[in-house]
């Protein structure tokens, strides 16, 4: 059997990937499946990228000349369920910023794929702790910035990592989507008018387009024909909001065009727990530790065992970070979730199959279950612990071997 054994060198550490077409056996002594209970004395089995047996050591038939591999701790891999990583580089340069374009407040037109670099070594690192599925795009600081995808974090290659090219559009509402030297959007009343406006002509567009006079149709609009998809449900509208009436007015924006939104950020979701929980949207909630100032100023610790208890489907995020390395932690960011109101498995559930529901792709990952993707993120004790490791990540049945930072 040939194997190739690839070194990506990044500031800190050392990732070596090996690609192997061998079967795989992924032995754990705590088994986190996201599908069930806890297994204690675990295993996975995993045959063409593929997970084909989860269960108990003892009732499992290993096959001759499988790899083995063991861990302390198995979960599915971690997914991100909102960051720019990808787009907002670790130079930290204007040549490895991707991330906005602001040379208008809405260009729902701007496609992710054309933009994101899977080589940029922010990938590897936010593989090394685990992560192998991210949802990344343009990023919040226009009232519509662009588009976002979905994407593993192996291999580097788009088209071969790909989940989703157009997964949803990322708006802004709030001082973020604030235009600058007093162009518009200069305010929150500014910012809701310019989207109801655009949201409008693309109404107009979708019901000129149907016409059966071909000559009487509109000729092709990118941009309109982005904001259709999201007005069809296609594309949901990824809105980031932090103050309360911000949020409120996400909510009146689809329940007037009937939209299907996932409001992002949310700093002020306690204040407005019951209307949030009435409008049925998913929430993408701010990195745990996120900074409070600004619109972000009654951001709090206890906010994800808040939605928890409030039942309102969220999944934890590592957003956007304009300071180097350009990104936080998902896993990170649950562990303090975790000691802050979310039991273990609830925290664990916001960075993997409840992340992967609101994504729309629990089919394919966010849990260890027989016929899903074989991603996979081993660990040497407590994935929630600051002295544990992550010893080896799956994705897609590729074995990426991590070396400690």
């Amino acid at each position: 059997m040939i194997k190739f054994t690839l070194y990506f060198v990044i500031p800190g550490f050392l990732l070596a990937a090996t690609v192997s077409a061998e079967d795989i056996v992924v032995q754990g002594e705590i088994l986190h499946t996201m599908a069930g209970e806890v297994i204690r004395d675990g295993v996975v089995l995993i045959k063409d990228g593929k997970i084909e047996v989860v269960g108990q050591t003892a009732s499992v038939k290993i096959p001759a000349g499988a790899r083995i591999l063991k861990a302390k701790v198995v979960t599915p891999g971690l997914i991100d369920a909102h960051t720019v990583v990808g787009f907002s580089g670790i130079l930290n340069q204007p040549h490895d910023q991707e991330q906005l374009e602001k040379s208008a407040p809405l260009q729902p037109e701007l496609r992710a794929i054309d933009a994101y670099n899977g080589r940029d070594p922010l990938v590897d690192y936010v593989r090394s702790f685990g992560v192998t599925t991210l949802h990344t795009g343009h990023g919040p600081g226009a009232l519509i910035s662009g588009q976002t995808l979905i994407v593993k974090t192996y291999p580097a290659n788009l088209e071969q990592a790909l989940l989703n090219p157009a997964a949803m559009t990322a708006a802004t509402l709030g001082s973020g989507a604030k235009a600058e030297k007093d162009k518009a959007p200069g305010n929150a009343s500014k910012a809701v008018a310019m989207l109801r406006a655009e949201l409008l002509k693309a109404q107009d567009y979708v019901a000129k387009g149907k016409k059966s006079d071909v000559e009487k149709r509109p000729a092709r609009d990118l941009h309109l024909e982005a904001l259709a998809r999201a007005l069809d449900g296609e594309q949901p509208l990824l809105i980031t909001v932090q103050r309360h009436q911000d949020i409120l007015a996400a909510l009146r924006l689809a329940a007037e065009f009937k939209l299907k939104i996932v409001l992002d950020g949310v700093s002020d979701a306690p204040l407005v727990l019951a209307e949030i929980k009435k409008s049925g949207f998913p929430v993408f909630l701010h990195p745990t530790m996120y900074r409070a100032n600004s619109d972000t100023e009654n951001l709090s610790l206890e906010t994800a065992s808040k939605l928890r208890k409030a039942g309102i489907p969220f999944a934890l995020q590592s957003g956007f970070e304009s300071y180097v390395p350009k990104t936080r932690v998902v896993l990170f960011e649950a562990a303090v979730a975790a000691a802050n109101g979310l039991s273990q498995n609830e925290a664990l559930a916001s960075i993997t199959i409840d992340a992967a529901k609101i994504l729309g792709i629990q089919k394919r990952t966010g849990s260890l279950e027989a016929g899903k993707d074989a991603d996979l993120a081993l660990y040497d004790g407590d994935p929630f612990e600051y002295t544990t490791h992550c010893t080896g990540v799956i994705v897609s049945g590729v074995v990426t071997d991590v070396q400690p930072h």
